[in-house]
């Protein structure tokens, strides 16, 4: 496990393959950690690809260096975390690919430092920045129902329910989410073991009330937030990849996100693949992020 100070982090990660390689940032989501993306990694670097793999903030060994910094888990502040760890480590553009939280900290940093980005690999969701002014609108009954652990975070009852039974309400995810993924007991207490961060919970409920707008942002990323409020576009080159069995978000018929890409974009549904896409489909992941480099 590799350390580097980044902006408000101590940031913890894993790095794969030469380091004068193309390099590549696999970015996890929520809630999972590094292992999620390891296989991908392991894959890019046999193919000369240089592959960081950092935990997330509130995720494993990553810990924040001033305790008076908030908690936050705004979208935000996972754009500017992935930028700061591009500085920190010297790295003037890489490939970027996640899903979940990872995906929106990747989008965030194409949307709005391009310079940054050489590729932009995009699972789960294609446009993954949140469109908070908005998120006061009902949606479709369909899609309400799955984002009931969103709304139970929204109170206390449901920070206490974190708080007391994260393996239990992280698995249960897990299943919701991958109905098709065949994950052991050994694979999810690997992962588990990163929720015992001591900011986990202040960060994932920070994160699930602020893109509802219940809760104020970090002062320090009131500006970054505006910008993402007015939805930029994003110009660099993006390949889209949507698990066919997701159960938190299945893939639309229609592709209602290809508007906000002026670059050269490509959607692609893979059947038989779930919420955790670079874990469930390492190939594939792998597969994108060599075909941007």
């Amino acid at each position: 496990m590799e350390r580097v100070r980044a902006g408000v982090l101590d940031i913890a990660y894993r790095e794969f393959g030469p380091p004068d390689g193309p390099p590549a940032v696999l970015l996890h989501g929520f809630p999972y950690d590094i292992q999620a993306c390891e296989a991908a990694a392991l894959r890019l670097a046999a193919d000369g690809v240089r592959c960081l793999v950092p935990y997330l903030r509130g995720y494993g060994p990553t810990r924040f260096l001033d305790p008076a910094t908030p908690r936050s888990g705004e979208q935000a502040a996972l754009g500017a975390d992935l930028l700061a760890f591009l500085d920190a480590l010297g790295i003037g553009r890489a490939v970027l690919a996640g899903y979940d939280w990872g995906g929106r900290a990747a989008c965030v940093v194409a949307a709005l430092w391009p310079d940054r980005a050489r590729g932009l690999v995009s699972c789960g969701v294609g446009y993954n920045i949140q469109n908070i002014p908005a998120a006061g609108r009902p949606v479709a009954p369909e899609t309400e129902h799955r984002l009931w652990y969103q709304y139970y975070l929204h109170g206390e009852r449901g920070r206490a329910g974190l708080a007391e039974n994260r393996d239990a309400f992280c698995r249960l995810l897990w299943r919701l989410w991958s109905p098709t993924w065949a994950f052991d007991a050994e694979t999810f207490a690997q992962t588990a073991r990163a929720f015992d961060n001591p900011d986990f919970v202040d960060v994932v409920v920070h994160s699930y009330r602020h893109r509802f707008g219940l809760v104020p942002s970090d002062p320090a990323l009131v500006e970054i937030e505006a910008r993402l409020a007015a939805q930029p576009a994003i110009a660099v080159p993006t390949i889209v990849l949507l698990g066919a069995d997701d159960g938190v978000g299945p893939p639309p018929a229609t592709d209602t996100d290809a508007r906000h890409f002026t670059g050269p974009y490509r959607r692609e549904i893979v059947a038989g693949v779930g919420h955790n896409f670079p874990q469930e489909a390492p190939d594939a992941f792998a597969a994108a992020i060599r075909a941007l480099l």
